[in-house]
């Protein structure tokens, strides 16, 4: 099947999904948000996180190389998807953050507050929790997704729905972007690094 069309049906899948988790996590256990408050995640207008469609594709992939270096030994192969997974959703991670600090002038998400913490953008503990949320991943949810891809293969009509999806996606991220360059505008002429989730609320 076409990989694009892959790359696509997995960014559309992880975009909105981790959006959800954004979502509750931010409202229910986030401490930047002592009020509660709901608060949309993310510098686009829409339910989607490209952070996250990046992600499910980067583990989708990796699960394939975990494959080939699995040993049979429970503790040692579950100790190799935690470490694969860690990596890769630390990488993609550093790499978001990085683009909008050095781009825009925007801070998505501040680590600053946590130990051993590289420009605020990644620390141990999140790279922890990215590992755990990998590993789950590979144990509950990666057959399933080999499963939508084969499904999507032979359902190619659906790729319309995908489709409309990034339409709609690459209107947001237009007008998502002019408005950071409004905010990157006035972050440069105050020598300011924004953060964003300060910024909505």
């Amino acid at each position: 099947m076409n990989g694009f069309l892959v790359f696509a049906f997995l960014f559309f899948i992880g975009s909105c999904l981790g959006w959800c988790m954004e979502l509750f996590f931010r409202k229910f256990i986030s401490a930047n948000n002592p009020k509660r408050k709901w608060v949309n995640p993310g510098f686009l207008v829409g339910p989607y996180l490209p952070l996250y469609g990046f992600g499910l594709w980067g583990m989708f992939t990796m699960s394939y190389v975990i494959e080939r270096l699995l040993t049979g030994n429970k503790i040692l192969d579950a100790f190799i998807i935690f470490l694969i997974m860690a990596i890769i959703m630390t990488v993609i991670e550093y790499i978001a953050g990085l683009i909008f600090i050095r781009g825009m002038n925007i801070k998505l998400w501040d680590y600053s507050s946590q130990k051993l913490n590289i420009q605020g953008i990644i620390c141990p503990k999140f790279t922890a929790i990215w590992g755990l949320l990998g590993a789950l991943y590979y144990y509950t949810v990666n057959a399933h997704v080999v499963d939508w891809v084969m499904w999507l293969s032979h359902h190619l009509t659906f790729s319309f729905f995908i489709g409309m999806f990034f339409g709609v996606f690459l209107v947001d991220l237009g007008y998502s972007l002019q408005l950071s360059a409004k905010i990157r505008r006035f972050a440069v002429d105050n020598q300011l690094i924004i953060i964003y989730e300060e910024l909505k609320d």
